[in-house]
């Protein structure tokens, strides 16, 4: 029995080697492809556990694995034409799914790296024709929406023929290249700056028109007040006048004695003022004699007929007085 024991343990080895060569598991995210000496034997899109030929020698039952689940490739800078004749950096990437694994082996032998490879090289020709019929504002707009839809429905004949299904296509980023940067921003630079000179220029033009207004309104105001201190000046002036007249109108001989006064004191009341006029003359007709009541040759009343002031005495001959 002792004698027997390693070699039941070498056949039980044997024996677990072999059921493990013998079974594969595929999970939910993966499906499995059976090739036998070169040739798909069958395809398991389901979980479980399955069975296949042992050890896979001479190319017998070998398994690959593919994913099943959604897969993404992106495709970075790359240098599309607007129709305005500029160019752009553009950034996209492309959700896909592995849903013939029978095609897929056949077509690429299963290899993501190389489906990918042609699909990219699909997906930059098909930026390159929607972006080429369209301004640079569309990526920025509404439109975008539809381009990717639009670059989805180029690439998905060609996934259909890898087996694979285009779940999404995005554009991540569109960008002004350098030169186009500077262009855009030299012109963006060049209109904030004309539109700051018409701001300007219209300030201006308002600050001119309104300070016109404001000189004619300043002209008018003065012009009015200037019309009222004239009108109550006039008005003043009549009024003092009829106060004049009705007060003097009582004694109209007084009212030409206080003129008279007035007219003494006015251009005789500074001590260096000299006056040369004849003794006849009309402006001293109010110096005569107190005790005469005759009046000069000219028909002035004699100066005896008005009180001498200040104790001046007026000479007969009409000479100056003398205090």
């Amino acid at each position: 029995m002792s004698n027997r024991l390693p070699a039941i343990l070498i056949g039980i080895a044997i024996l677990a080697m072999v059921i493990y060569s013998s079974v594969f598991v595929v999970n939910e995210r993966e499906q499995a492809i059976v090739v036998r000496f070169g040739k798909i034997q069958s395809v398991k899109t389901e979980p479980g556990i399955y069975f296949k030929l042992p050890f896979a020698f001479m190319d017998a039952d070998r398994v690959q694995i593919i994913p099943d689940q959604a897969l993404r490739f992106d495709l970075d800078n790359i240098r599309v034409q607007v129709s305005g004749g500029k160019f752009y950096e553009v950034d996209a990437f492309v959700v896909y799914r592995i849903t013939d694994p029978r095609r897929f082996r056949e077509t690429v032998s299963g290899d993501r790296e190389a489906a990918e490879s042609r699909l990219r090289t699909r997906l930059d020709a098909s930026l390159r024709r929607v972006y080429g019929l369209r301004g640079f504002e569309s990526a920025l707009s509404d439109a975008r929406a539809s381009m990717m839809q639009e670059v989805r429905d180029d690439l998905r004949a060609d996934a259909e023929s890898l087996g694979l299904s285009i779940q999404d296509v995005r554009i991540r980023r569109t960008d002004l290249t350098q030169e186009v940067s500077q262009q855009t921003y030299d012109r963006m630079k060049a209109e904030r700056l004309a539109e700051a000179e018409l701001i300007r220029a219209r300030g201006n033009e308002e600050a001119q028109r309104r300070r016109a207004i404001a000189d004619r309104q300043v002209v008018e105001i003065v012009a009015d007040a200037r019309r009222d201190s004239e009108i109550l000046r006039g008005e003043g002036e009549g009024e003092r006048s009829r106060i004049f007249g009705e007060a003097f109108s009582r004694d109209p001989s007084f009212y030409d004695f206080y003129r008279s006064l007035k007219a003494y004191s006015t251009s005789l009341g500074s001590s260096d003022t000299t006056l040369v006029l004849s003794p006849d003359s009309d402006f001293f007709r109010y110096f005569g004699n107190p005790g005469s009541s005759a009046l000069p040759a000219n028909g002035a009343p004699a100066a005896s007929d008005v009180p001498a002031t200040n104790g001046a005495t007026a000479p007969a001959d009409g000479a100056a007085p003398t205090n």
